[in-house]
């Protein structure tokens, strides 16, 4: 992209404003839009159907990410050339990358992400660090989970954090918010699923589970507080209480660390002979 003389949208712009204010959770709601920032989001937007709407760039990064600027268009998104101080006004970041994206809701119902049958999944049921929920979605994302549920104890998927902190993720796999625990776990075990409770003072050991050949089914995974871990109640809802067992000297691992290490058991054990992705030749 190499205008001769481009025209760059006026920080006073109605557009620059509206973008401002998805920097805050209400207007996020209002509106049901979000903000993608960074090369990796705003292509990972782009390549999502009807997701992408409109892109700021700087002069600088248009010239340096014209695929990216081509694929925006291509997605119908209306592209504007902005001053490095208008996207460092809409950008949440303290060291912008030049591209902020205003992008459509994209979470799914509950109902769709349970008829498609999932053979693993995360439940963030009282998760409220945003950095920490965009990297255990990632992670779920990775270990090859089919969905992500955030119920409503947990934070805003459209946090700027969470979307930064997913790194594309968030446009891989269905995602559904505002779920009750309760019903979370209880539309997941309907639809044949085993519910994992991952907490450090829980009765069963993740490598007790592996070594009983007991993960290679569906399974879904609840994540807890960062601080506190899961209320007695929602542990009490579990097929099962599972604890990530420390070897070493360590006091404990962080959350994102300890989803990452169940949902790859679960993956590994689901791939093993006999788990339920497991490929029967006729």
């Amino acid at each position: 992209m190499s205008p001769a003389s481009p025209e760059l949208i006026s920080p006073r712009s109605p557009r620059v404003s509206a973008a401002r204010r998805l920097g805050k959770r209400n207007f996020r709601g209002k509106e049901r839009l979000f903000l993608a920032e960074g090369p990796q989001a705003v292509r990972e937007a782009a390549g999502h159907a009807d997701t992408l709407v409109e892109l700021f760039a700087t002069l600088d990064a248009a010239e340096r990410y014209a695929d990216i600027i081509g694929e925006a268009r291509a997605a119908g998104a209306r592209v504007h050339l902005a001053a490095e101080q208008v996207i460092a006004d809409i950008s949440t970041t303290v060291t912008p990358q030049g591209l902020v994206g205003v992008c459509r809701f994209i979470d799914t119902p509950f109902e769709e992400i349970l008829a498609a049958r999932p053979r693993l999944v995360a439940v963030l049921a009282h998760v409220r660090d945003p950095g920490n929920a965009g990297t255990v979605l990632r992670c779920a994302d990775a270990a090859g989970a089919e969905a992500v549920v955030l119920t409503d104890a947990s934070v805003d998927l459209y946090n700027p954090k969470a979307v930064r902190a997913s790194v594309g993720s968030l446009f891989h796999l269905p995602v559904a918010v505002g779920v009750p625990v309760e019903r979370a776990v209880a539309g997941l075990k309907d639809a044949g699923v085993r519910i994992l409770a991952a907490d450090g003072a829980g009765t069963d050991d993740l490598d007790d589970e592996l070594d009983k050949g007991t993960m290679g089914g569906p399974t879904a995974w609840v994540f807890g507080n960062e601080a506190w871990g899961l209320p007695e109640e929602t542990r009490a809802l579990a097929d099962a209480v599972v604890r990530v067992p420390i070897h070493g000297k360590a006091e404990s691992l962080n959350l994102a660390t300890a989803a990452a290490v169940c949902l790859y058991a679960s993956a590994r054990a689901q791939r093993a002979s006999g788990g339920c992705r497991t490929v029967t030749k006729a």
